[in-house]
């Protein structure tokens, strides 16, 4: 099966652009053509127009595009299927928030794995664009993520939220934090336009970071405050290395599943979901 085709199609439909696509895959815009033309032939119809103004699709493209997002994900998930680990009756590719990784992939899993024993996990914490780009593709089950990313081919639930506490070297008021030394924090889209609508004037702090493990690592390095995961937080309280910033609002970051669109039934999937849910939630 002639899969680069595929791709070279559906990168297309998004960038309307041969160059464009050309650059992100890695190929010459001529291979662009080729495979397109390859592709028209194949089914008989022309799948894009060109002019001055840009690349469109045609109608017949437009209604290509649906199954081809569809064959793409069916053979991806397919190689899958047969390569499963032995002694294991399925293999379920698992995408986790670099953020939630550390505090919670273990218990999840050790939840995953009493529910679904002969199922073998292979789990890769990422971001969220890149999660969503995977389960799309077909290389990836299922995901917990910060940032969904609406597609009509992924399915979203909200399954909780997780606290940020603020923290600082040398003091524990608002009112006393510098914005030289501050780690402004964008886990997210969502969580950055928090913490700019909270604290205004440290959203031009020096240092901006986008992982939680980061930023407690350059405050034990560098002193200065900034928001980290709540059990991040009274770990190093606890310890004195930093003190808590008392009246610092907590920023609480929804958390989602997500799963390609023809899994939202699955009894497999909803399972992975209800226990992830149970998880955030204490219970």
């Amino acid at each position: 099966m002639q899969t680069e085709l595929l791709d070279t199609f559906l990168d297309l439909t998004e960038t309307r652009s041969f160059n464009r696509t050309a650059e992100r895959l890695g190929i010459t815009q001529s291979t662009v053509s080729a495979r397109i033309a390859a592709l028209e032939q194949a089914l008989g119809a022309r799948l894009f127009d060109r002019s001055r103004a840009g690349t469109d699709l045609t109608m017949e493209g437009s209604r290509f595009a649906t199954h081809a997002r569809a064959l793409r994900h069916e053979w991806n998930e397919a190689k899958r299927r047969i390569q499963v680990p032995d002694r294991a009756a399925h293999l379920i590719r698992l995408g986790i928030q670099n953020d939630l990784a550390a505090q919670h992939i273990g218990e999840w899993v050790a939840d995953f794995r009493r529910a679904l024993p002969d199922t073998a996990f292979y789990i890769e914490p990422d971001y969220s664009n890149q999660m969503c780009a995977d389960l799309l593709t077909g290389t990836q089950d299922f995901a917990v993520m910060f940032s969904p990313k609406p597609h009509p081919d992924l399915h979203f639930e909200t399954v909780g939220e997780v606290p940020y506490l603020m923290i600082a070297s040398d003091t524990d008021t608002l009112a006393d934090l510098r914005p030289e030394t501050f780690i402004f924090a964008h886990f997210s889209p969502a969580f950055e336009a928090m913490h700019r609508a909270v604290t205004p004037d440290l959203a031009g702090a020096p240092i901006s970071v986008g992982q939680s493990a980061t930023v407690a690592s350059l405050l034990t390095a560098m002193g200065g405050a900034g928001y980290v995961l709540e059990k991040t937080a009274e770990t190093m309280i606890a310890t004195g290395t930093l003190r808590a910033v008392t009246d610092a609002p907590v920023l609480r970051q929804p958390v989602y599943a997500a799963m390609h669109l023809r899994h939202r039934v699955s009894p497999l999937h909803r399972r992975l979901t209800r226990i992830v849910r149970r998880r955030l939630a204490g219970k």
